[in-house]
């Protein structure tokens, strides 16, 4: 139990510590070499790099849309029902953010707008790893799909029989993906970014990853040959708020639930009971014991921490200050915290509303800025899948109206030539007027 006001300033920065990246510097130098291989060699070295860690006889990258369907229904009627539960709210949530565009004059004559357009070509990564996450295929496949991206190619790891998960393939059906590439890691980053001779450029990568894909969207999205990414991102996180209303088993299964993401993940309990915080301590406890995944969330646990606070108020200021991914509110009034929160990801408001539901089927996006990265990046949304354009357009009066003042500011900044543009079409107006 960490009691927040008896810390010093850096001692409170140190209980909000996230758990170390992996060796950067190491971690940089093998992206960048990965990357350069892709560059070079295309296929052929992410066909070396995904027989070496994922599928040694691996033949060809790309899955077909048969082998697709064939996976698909291999799922259980029972899941293919959950996924497409999950799918239509995610859909409605989604189709409900679609923007509006803009038409507006601002000067007699001119006459100004904004429209929004879905970007051609997505990337969209799926982590392979310990469990399949179809539920990330919607949460990339769901905005891409409404906001009507041309392209949506999908890469993720196969397995050793050069397959992927069943319900990663009937996601991506629902989503109408039909460009799926059997390739994860940094490589499958680079493929998408430069393109091969299989995998097409893409304009934008999504998706969360491991250390190395994290890493190497950071690098493509630095380079002009590369592509854009969604957000930055580290290990995944949760931190609870809660008061002595809240019911420990509860508070429990919701750190529990995001320790066994993996070893990195980090949760965090932060309340003005030190009774909750006792009781929290012995759920988790019992509960970790039943978990499957128990080593992992175990691992994951080394990295929680309890914090109490002298008021809620307190409580919602360290929660500010750590901005975490999720965060769960479970106090009396929880809706009427909200003014006071700044910083979070995504919030799950009250004792019925835990990080599962948003991961999973509520409708809201599950990819979400993790590391302290939630004080300044949204959570993914449809307009990351759309880019805005402007268009003015000035007619005769426009120009006579708003050219003046146009030539006085090129005059300013001593740009003769942006003063000129202006100048021939208004002395063309004059003498039309003589």
């Amino acid at each position: 139990m960490i009691n927040w006001s008896t810390l010093t300033s850096a001692q409170q920065v140190d209980a909000l510590a996230r758990p170390a990246m992996a060796d950067s510097a190491k971690l940089k130098a093998t992206v960048t070499d990965i990357l350069a291989e892709v560059l070079t060699r295309g296929d052929e070295a992410v066909l070396e790099f995904t027989r070496r860690f994922d599928s040694p006889e691996l033949t060809s990258l790309k899955l077909s849309i048969e082998k697709r369907d064939e996976l698909a229904a291999r799922v259980t009627p029972e899941v293919q029902d959950a996924i497409q539960t999950a799918f239509a709210n995610v859909k409605q949530f989604h189709e409900a953010q679609y923007p509006q565009d803009i038409r507006l004059t601002t000067t007699p004559g001119v006459v100004c707008e904004q429209r929004f357009t879905a970007l051609e070509a997505v990337g969209l990564y799926i982590p392979g790893g310990s469990a399949p996450l179809p539920s990330t295929v919607m949460m990339l496949g769901v905005p891409a799909m409404v906001a009507g991206c041309e392209r949506k190619v999908l890469c993720t790891p196969p397995n050793a029989g050069q397959e992927i998960a069943p319900e990663i393939a009937f996601a991506a059906k629902c989503c109408g993906i039909g460009e799926i590439y059997l390739c994860g890691g940094a490589q499958a980053i680079a493929a998408m970014a430069f393109g091969t001779d299989t995998i097409t450029k893409v304009d934008k990568i999504f998706g969360p990853g491991n250390s190395f894909v994290t890493e190497a969207k950071q690098q493509v999205s630095q380079r002009a040959d590369g592509a854009a990414i969604d957000m930055p991102a580290g290990p995944s996180e949760v931190l609870v708020l809660a008061d002595e209303s809240a019911d420990a088993d509860f508070v429990a299964s919701d750190l529990l639930s995001q320790a066994e993401h993996g070893p990195d993940s980090q949760a965090i309990l932060v309340t003005n009971s030190a009774e909750l915080i006792e009781a929290v301590e012995a759920a988790v406890a019992k509960q970790l014991a039943q978990l499957s995944r128990n080593s992992i969330a175990s691992k994951a646990m080394e990295n929680a921490r309890y914090i109490l606070t002298d008021s809620v108020n307190e409580a919602i200021a360290v929660s500010n200050q750590y901005a975490p991914e999720h965060l769960i509110v479970q106090c009396d009034n929880s809706r009427g915290l909200l003014p006071l929160i700044k910083h979070a990801g995504s919030i799950f408001l009250g004792p019925w509303s835990p990080e599962s539901a948003g991961d999973y089927a509520s409708g809201t996006n599950h990819v979400l800025p993790t590391y302290g990265y939630a004080r300044n990046y949204s959570s993914l949304g449809l307009l990351d899948f759309m880019r805005r354009y402007t268009i003015q357009e000035l007619s005769e009066d426009g120009m006579r109206n708003l050219g003046p003042a146009i030539m006085q500011l090129a005059d300013a900044e001593g740009l003769d030539a942006h003063r000129n543009a202006v100048g021939y079409r208004l002395d063309k107006l004059n003498k039309q007027n003589d």
